[in-house]
């Protein structure tokens, strides 16, 4: 199996729009252009409060991810200082730092799109056979919105010459051996991984305590 890692920069600035992930790929191609030839690259969303008018607000957990080979670093490293500009929002990104690929026992990815599955049953299915595909015996499931539904996301691509939306779901996978688990992680599912479809991380929980409550409430972070 490839050695990939994550390098992760630091994001300051102070907005992005919500739909940032293509016009992050292609500024980090225009930039670098060996990225955008760059095999197994994985870039994930930055993550930031929603303003639910088309934008997030940055803090300072906002990090940008890109998952890739070992011998790759050197090509992206350089991004380390640099001011980028997405869409009309400016982003300064930190030193970086290196993290492994670590199992996890459960993982989950924001927004997983499979060409021509858009309904829920269907796109699990569709899921289910990628993973028989890469021999991973675990399960899947789509988690449910506010509404208690399943949760359907949207990413608008904007080009020069064209416009279009990819639609998907976000899907967590439980009950993984530690091996699949990285094979998952390097592997993902569906396309699109250059903005962010498919990339898959630790389903982290945490305990939070609520003042004036004698309990703690778990909450997934994502």
């Amino acid at each position: 199996m490839t050695d990939i890692i994550n390098l992760v920069f630091p994001v300051m600035g102070e907005t992005l729009p919500a739909d940032h992930n293509y016009r992050l790929y292609a500024t980090l191609s225009k930039r670098f252009p060996q990225v955008h030839n760059l095999q197994d690259l994985s870039i994930n969303t930055i993550s930031g409060i929603s303003d639910r008018q088309g934008k997030i607000t940055l803090t300072p957990h906002s990090k940008l991810y890109l998952r890739l080979p070992v011998e790759a670093i050197a090509l992206v490293y350089s991004l380390a200082g640099q001011t980028l500009t997405i869409g009309d929002c400016q982003i300064k990104l930190g030193n970086p730092e290196l993290q492994t690929i670590k199992p996890s026992y459960s993982l989950k990815a924001r927004l997983v799109t499979i060409k021509g599955y858009t309904e829920p049953m269907e796109f699990l299915q569709a899921a289910q056979r990628q993973l028989e595909k890469l021999e991973i015996q675990a399960n899947i499931g789509i988690p449910a919105n506010n509404k208690g539904e399943p949760k359907r996301l949207t990413m608008k691509i904007n080009k020069t010459n064209r416009s279009y939306t990819i639609v998907g779901f976000s899907v967590v996978v439980t009950d993984l051996l530690e091996e699949d688990s990285v094979k998952l992680q390097i592997q993902g599912l569906g396309g699109k991984r250059r903005i962010g479809c498919g990339v898959f991380y630790p389903n982290i929980r945490v305990k939070k305590e609520y003042q004036g409550a004698n309990k703690n409430v778990t909450e997934t972070i994502s």
